[in-house]
């Protein structure tokens, strides 16, 4: 594993290899001082720290009561003394009896605070709620157990009044070309589509103190119970936007990504002219004749249904240049096999790569049950930039047994010029041999459609660049918030999602890529879900990087398993450098489970859901086992 300074000031440094240029300077929105975090664990030790929730079913009292929860949990919570540590260590027993010596893992908790939920209406607007803080605090205070305190605010709403309130402020919002985006809807959560393009917004100033009155609050308790706090992890998911966010992740939607509102415009100008001495040497990029800097817009158009004034506006899901071609590929295993199933590309004959099938694909096994196995996706990227224009033929082979290749399938494409020329058939090699598909393959190639144009707009990659950066410098700005308390030394973690291990997500809608890299004092915290939890995908990845630690923000392999290969799970995540690995819990009390809206993905005997009942008693039975 590579090694990375934890204090090493980091920058942004994209390579955009077609333009011959380096996209650079990851500078947070204002200098903020550094310092290096400690070490959360020794080597090869992990946190488990489920996220149980107390929030809705104790913290959060209106005039003394909530509005679900059994009477004793309320007694609890309630009053000066209140708080949510009984309902946390009630939780927390059931999963594993408190002992003087708990195994390899340490049993804590992740303490999520919903950051625009401590605020409540006042005379001059909005106030800070100190009876929610304090029972936060008292949470800390009075749970013995080790926690991640979880700084929440992301886009999924949390049903604050404060919310509705900043929702109809425009400068609140992120923008697609066609304006500021609404709320949205991701299965049964609202999504607040917020910007942080700029800080000086009244989003980020009510996230800042709220920040700040519950940090001040904690830094006021014992040294003992402030070390107690072994990570914070800032913000939740930060990404860009779109609309429809439940369906729109994929290839196959007009392309409206964030964002587009007036400082987003005006800082990618700036970005485009911390990297060029020159307009000329821009538009020597770009293949355009811009007059000045303040003549670049970020591409916003699509050149096969909308009318361009220049090539450069043109923007969907491919013109980075880079193609995915992507599907999924099912065929019974014979007893015992344990040989990987590949899939091979290429391009008019010319071998292209091959690629695993072992991706995660949900909506394929919700159709087809009984494959019983949710890992049939596959995908690779094709990099198209530097190919000449024409008619290409690609063909897509599965390798079951080495050597021996099944056609799965052709697409015809074209690789278009900017004057949308009609493309020309180019030279054909022969195809290797192959054999026919046995009767129990199924297999599908999703991408690319037959019959499909793509087009580079060398501006794109440079937009794509400029909104990585955007997450980044705002996590800055974040992370030195907590940097001006008691907090600074301990280490701080993003809480992002992954979407490479989603063949069928746009990873560029997001911009997520540079926060997934090191950044300097910020450790990387990431969300891991199916194949990722217990796959290899996730640890090839982390493999290649320079970070040296992680933190798993949320967990769910999305099946069942047995208590030995919950065991290897662990082991594995703890082996390669997890600091601390938080699960969904749902609050139990005295044996019962804590009427609320409980959360789908919540490890919970009572929750049937991608077999979370069994990982609950696997989990129970794995760390009871870990015990002398």
């Amino acid at each position: 594993m590579n090694h990375h300074p934890a204090h090493r000031k980091t920058t942004l440094a994209i390579a955009i290899a077609a333009c011959g240029v380096v996209a650079a300077g990851a500078v947070g929105l204002m200098q903020l001082s550094r310092h290096t975090p400690e070490k959360a664990h020794k080597p090869g030790s992990m946190l488990l720290a489920p996220m149980i929730g107390v929030i809705d079913s104790c913290v959060l009292l209106q005039d003394g009561v909530v509005a679900q929860g059994t009477h004793d949990t309320l007694d609890t919570c309630k009053g000066p003394k209140g708080s949510a540590a009984a309902l946390v260590e009630s939780t927390l027993s059931e999963l594993q009896p408190r002992r003087s010596t708990l195994g390899p893992y340490q049993l804590g908790y992740t303490l999520p605070v919903p950051l625009l939920q401590l605020f409540r209406p006042a005379a001059d607007g909005w106030a800070i709620d100190n009876d929610t803080v304090g029972r936060l605090v008292r949470t800390v205070r009075d749970t013995e157990r080790p926690l991640i305190l979880y700084l929440f605010s992301t886009h999924f709403a949390t049903d604050a009044p404060l919310e509705k309130a900043l929702s109809l402020d425009p400068t609140n919002l992120a923008q697609t070309r066609d304006g500021p985006l609404t709320p949205g809807r991701y299965y049964d959560s609202v999504i607040n589509n917020w910007t942080f393009a700029n800080t000086q917004t009244e989003l980020t100033s009510r996230r800042v103190q709220a920040t700040q009155a519950l940090l001040k609050e904690i830094c006021r308790l014992p040294a003992q119970d402030i070390g107690k706090i072994k990570g914070v992890t800032l913000l939740g998911e930060l990404h860009h936007l779109f609309p429809d966010f439940e369906a729109g992740m994929g290839f196959n939607t007009p392309y409206r990504a964030t964002d587009y509102s007036p400082p987003s415009v005006a800082g990618f100008r700036q970005f485009l002219q911390r990297e060029f001495a020159s307009i000329g040497q821009l538009n020597r990029v770009l293949g355009a004749n811009y007059a000045s800097f303040d003549e670049v817009l970020p591409p916003s158009r699509d050149i096969r249904t909308e009318p361009l004034q220049r090539f450069t506006e043109h923007i969907d899901s491919f013109a980075q240049g880079s193609l995915p071609i992507a599907g999924w590929a099912y065929m019974k295993q014979s007893e015992g096999s344990t040989t990987p199933a590949w899939v091979h590309v290429y391009r008019n004959g010319v071998f292209v790569g091959k690629t695993l099938v072992n991706q995660g694909r949900q909506d394929v096994l919700a159709a087809k049950p009984e494959f019983g196995d949710a890992n049939t996706g596959w995908r690779l990227d094709m990099d198209f930039r530097h190919l000449r224009t024409g008619l290409y033929r690609i063909d897509v082979f599965l390798e079951q047994k080495p050597g021996q290749l099944t056609p799965l399938g052709t697409r015809s494409i074209a690789l278009m010029d900017r004057l949308q020329s009609a493309p020309q058939a180019l030279p054909q090699n022969p195809l290797p041999a192959a054999t026919p598909a046995d009767a129990s393959l199924q297999a599908h190639i999703d991408m690319p459609t037959d019959q499909s144009a793509y087009y580079y707009n060398p501006l794109v990659p440079l937009w794509h660049a400029f909104r990585q950066k955007q997450v980044v410098d705002y996590l800055e700005f974040f992370d030195g918030v907590v940097n001006q308390s008691c907090l600074a030394s301990i280490p701080h973690y993003t809480h992002q999602i992954i979407p490479f291990t989603n063949p069928s997500w746009d990873a560029n809608k997001y911009a997520i890529q540079a926060s997934l890299r090191p950044m300097g004092s910020i450790r990387l915290g990431v969300s891991l879900y199916g194949d990722a939890t217990y796959g290899k995908t996730f640890s090839q990845w982390y493999g290649k990087t320079a970070h040296n630690g992680y933190g798993v923000t949320e967990f769910h392999p999305l099946k069942a398993m047995d208590p030995s290969a919950v065991q290897r799970m662990l082991g594995q995540h703890a082996a390669q450098g997890a600091e601390f690995l938080s699960f969904f819990l749902e609050p139990r009390w005295q044996g019962k489970r804590v009427p609320r809206n409980h959360n789908l993905f919540s490890l919970d005997p009572s929750n049937t859901q991608f077999g979370s009942d069994r990982l609950y008693q696997s989990m129970q039975k794995s760390m009871a086992a870990s015990q002398p």
